[in-house]
């Protein structure tokens, strides 16, 4: 369940300095490892008298150097997407690192310096955000940096920026946030909306007129490496009136509070599924700004991601490893078969007749589904708040997912709590 432990190591270095190297330079070497997703430095020095030492702070890598904090920070974080300002994130290759010292002043006595480095490892793990919002860059009110401030501190992990038609939020996004900042553009038409994530500059201009140039732009985006999403495609504002077979990863089956409109995009989505179709399923907020019932992160798009990496949780989402919840505390819902997850397939022949069922942060009253191709599968009523488990045979169906529907006083409405992607069985 989640959220799991990220596999970590640590060591710690003590480097005596003399007096005699005070202006030099110094390296504490250490051996970079495989898999590290970010590395955390912390120093303290000891004085060997009453006199105070001062030893400055830096980092290299195996190439050039990485950072320098001199003796502003005791501290620092380095990632492959995000680093402590000062350092550059990017590549941790495995090899010959070393943390950087200036012996600025060192006592006659001389001084100790302790160095803690820890190495946080990719770990396969939940992770949960926001995959549609908007900001000053083009008709929200939030600025990009009270975005991320506010996803951070509702404890989510990543929020994509996906402007109307406007790629400058992806140039200019805060770096000094713990909240993955995933580039993006709503490819804003008359007749519909989809989302370009992945990359800072999809299209060089999203004017279109007709359906060849809604195909032409789409392609371009993809050229460029975006991921295509398909927005509220049943919306009564602005649905998706453009052909459905056009070039696209995903469906956004959720966006915003749960509504008729999601409703109708949900079943459009499950009768895909019954076709025969493996599409995957997303949720956004579509937040513009301060608003009662349309929040960050409402609904929350959980992805089982091996990294916190934009690339990482993009990757994650083309497997089907996504849940939605109606906010970030949940319902969360998991299906297991066997070894297999939501999102992915369980071969011919595996002698696997049962899908494992897990939920925690269930109220009283909730109502869960698991639906397939043949339907309705099974219903059961929550009678105990928490968490629930068991399993289920699945003998016959090509598809299992679940649902989450819980009565909200807010606004005195039964609605759905949380979706997941289904687990596909091939025949």
């Amino acid at each position: 369940m989640k959220p799991e432990e990220r596999n970590r190591s640590v060591m710690t270095i003590t480097r005596e300095i003399a007096h005699a190297e005070q202006s030099a330079y110094i390296e504490v070497p250490f051996e970079m490892p495989e898999h590290v997703e970010e590395l955390v430095v912390t120093y303290t020095i000891e004085s060997h008298s009453e006199q105070r030492a001062v030893i400055d702070l830096g980092l290299r890598d195996s190439k050039r150097v990485r950072g320098w904090s001199g003796g502003a920070r005791k501290q620092f974080q380095v990632g492959l997407e995000k680093a402590t300002p000062g350092y550059t994130s990017g590549d941790l290759t495995p090899g010959d690192w070393a943390v950087l010292h200036n012996a600025y002043k060192v006592p006659s006595e001389g001084c100790s310096v302790h160095v803690t480095i820890e190495f946080l490892y990719k770990t396969p793990r939940w992770l949960k955000g926001d995959l549609h919002t908007h900001s000053v860059n083009s008709d929200g009110t939030y600025t990009i940096e009270e975005n991320a401030a506010i996803m951070e501190e509702l404890g989510c992990d990543f929020i994509a920026m996906t402007d109307h038609n406007a790629v400058s939020q992806n140039m200019t996004y805060p770096r000094n946030t713990n909240v993955l900042m995933i580039p993006g553009m709503e490819f804003t038409t008359n007749f519909g909306h989809s989302n370009f994530l992945g990359v800072a500059d999809p299209i060089l201009d999203f004017r279109v007129k007709e359906q060849g140039d809604v195909e032409a732009k789409i392609a371009e985006a993809r050229a460029n490496g975006a991921k295509i999403v398909i927005n509220h495609p049943h919306c009564e504002f602005c649905p998706w009136e453009w052909d459905f077979n056009v070039d696209h990863d995903w469906v956004e089956v959720w966006n915003g509070p749960f509504a008729d409109r999601n409703a109708r995009a949900v079943q459009w989505w499950h009768d895909q599924l019954v076709s025969g179709r493996r599409l995957v399923a997303v949720g956004g907020s579509d937040t513009h700004r301060p608003d009662p019932y349309v929040k960050h992160a409402m609904p929350c798009t959980w992805v089982y991601a091996s990294e916190k990496t934009v690339d990482g949780i993009l990757r994650a989402i083309d497997l089907g490893h996504v849940c939605i919840t109606y906010a970030p505390q949940g319902p969360f819902v998991e299906l297991n078969c066997g070894t297999y997850m939501v999102g992915d397939v369980v071969p011919a022949g595996e002698s696997i007749n049962e899908v494992a069922f897990q939920a925690e942060d269930l109220l009283i009253g909730d109502t869960v589904k698991l639906i397939s191709n043949r339907g309705l599968e099974k219903e059961i009523e929550v009678t105990e708040a928490g968490r629930l488990a068991f399993q289920f045979e699945i003998q016959g169906t090509t598809f299992i997912r679940a649902e989450v529907w819980r009565h909200f006083e807010e606004v005195d409405m039964t609605l759905m709590a949380a979706l997941t992607n289904p687990i596909y069985l091939d025949k």
